[in-house]
């Protein structure tokens, strides 16, 4: 259900986002209304039994797979760890680079691929690890193995890695009125105009996510405690390069969220607790 409403809380398309992803719908035959452009962000939920070319595509004539058909939207994948490892690793270079190559022996077709991923599994195979009601009965070799289907790689380029804990009885019944998606889209816009504003001269930059190393060092500078905090929890928590860039970014987002022009401590520091699971190993 959450990751359903996240394209309801993302801004809405720029008018050239929405012919990239017009064109790329078109080419997999799924437009509804020839001749109307996709107004709203994609949704893509595949099956944890889909292979790698219904994922990044394929065929003598290659059409976009999965991860193209969300483009500049949500690739959403249920029961994580039920997909294969092999397919999960076809993910790598189009969450790092933003596209997909496909290539066969008389042609070589690249399909744009920037979308955010979103993904959900049990803590374990019986899905009570941790649980604060029900005892879990896996042994920590099932649980391990059970992770193991996740290869380091792949989850360093996971931003987010949040725990969802069971919801207490009374939270079940009463039914608490939240907030509405409009007004969480209203704060996420003000924040992605912040860094569309921030990154006024840079070509192809638009959001925090695609920011490379020399962008980290001009926006993302530390001082003395935050720097501190980051080498602490790098050395503490086994976190790679790549993984530390993307804390980064993650407090970037924070700050700009909150309305700040500087990264501070405290955005850092949420940044790294929403690392779960490297937290668990």
């Amino acid at each position: 259900m959450l990751a359903r409403r996240l394209p309801g809380i993302l801004p809405p398309l720029s008018f050239t986002e929405s012919l990239e992803v017009t064109r790329i719908h078109s080419v997999a035959g799924l437009l509804k209304n020839r001749g109307s452009l996709v107004r709203d962000r994609p949704f893509r939920s595949p099956h944890h039994s889909a292979s790698g070319p219904s994922l990044v595509g394929g065929g003598s004539f290659p059409r976009p797979g999965e991860i193209s058909l969300s483009h500049r939207g949500v690739l959403f994948l249920d029961e994580l760890t039920e997909f294969k490892r092999d397919v999960l690793e076809f993910l790598r270079q189009p969450l790092e680079d933003g596209y997909v190559t496909i290539s066969r022996t008389k042609l070589s077709v690249m399909f744009p691929a920037q979308f955010t991923l979103v993904a959900s599994t049990n803590p374990c195979p019986c899905g009570y690890y941790g649980d604060t009601i029900q005892q879990c009965t896996c042994s920590p070799r099932q649980r391990e193995q059970y992770w193991a289907k996740l290869s380091g790689p792949l989850m360093d380029r996971i931003d987010l890695q949040v725990a969802v804990n069971r919801l207490k009885p009374e939270e079940i019944t009463q039914q608490p009125t939240g907030e509405t998606s409009i007004s969480v889209r209203e704060r996420v816009q003000q924040a992605s105009d912040r860094a569309i504003t921030r990154f006024q001269g840079e070509a192809n930059l638009r959001c925090n996510a695609h920011m490379q190393s020399r962008h980290l060092q001009k926006w993302c500078k530390l001082d003395d405690a935050s720097r501190s905090l980051l080498e602490v929890a790098i050395r503490k928590l086994g976190l790679s390069a790549r993984a530390s860039d993307r804390i980064l970014k993650v407090g970037r987002t924070i700050a700009d969220l909150a309305g700040e022009d500087e990264l501070k401590t405290n955005h850092v520091a949420e940044a790294i607790q929403y690392r779960t699971i490297d937290r668990m190993q």
